[in-house]
């Protein structure tokens, strides 16, 4: 029988990404797995050529990544509430990347990712970070859509 020790969840921290997040705490409680919960700060487009009054890069960056601390601090107070067996991190990079270079790392047993379901243009101009995930992870991967 496979085992599953490590489940990675991955968040935006959007409504979709809250409701699959039973299911990945659920499916780690029920196996006993360890769960990563992974926050991706997309990477910033690079203004620093472009004249934007008022604006320090650096500052900017800095408030998002402390934005990004105070949502995961939030998240995991929210959410986790007496399970123990579970790490936080956030990185910056290009979600889906992050995402699999993470799986791969820690050599995951499957991923679980709310996904939006845009359709449309929506989908033609945003695309998925879930749909990436699904097409190029090596281990299996659990999406969840709002109901």
């Amino acid at each position: 029988m496979r085992t599953f020790d490590k489940i990675l969840f991955a968040t935006d921290f959007s409504e979709s990404s809250e409701h699959a997040f039973e299911y990945a705490l659920a499916l780690s409680q029920q196996f006993g797995a360890k769960l990563i919960v992974l926050h991706v700060i997309n990477e910033p487009v690079d203004l620093r050529g472009f004249y934007v009054p008022h604006v320090s890069f650096e500052n900017l960056e800095k408030e998002i990544e402390e934005g990004a601390q105070t949502m995961m601090t939030k998240f995991c107070n929210t959410y986790i509430k007496d399970f123990t067996n579970y790490e936080c991190s956030i990185v910056t990079g290009i979600p889906f990347e992050e995402i699999l270079k993470r799986a791969e790392s820690e050599k995951v047993s499957f991923i679980v990712l709310g996904t939006q379901g845009r359709s449309g243009i929506d989908h033609l101009l945003f695309g998925s970070t879930a749909e990436r995930v699904v097409r190029k992870a090596a281990c299996p991967v659990v999406t969840v859509r709002l109901p």
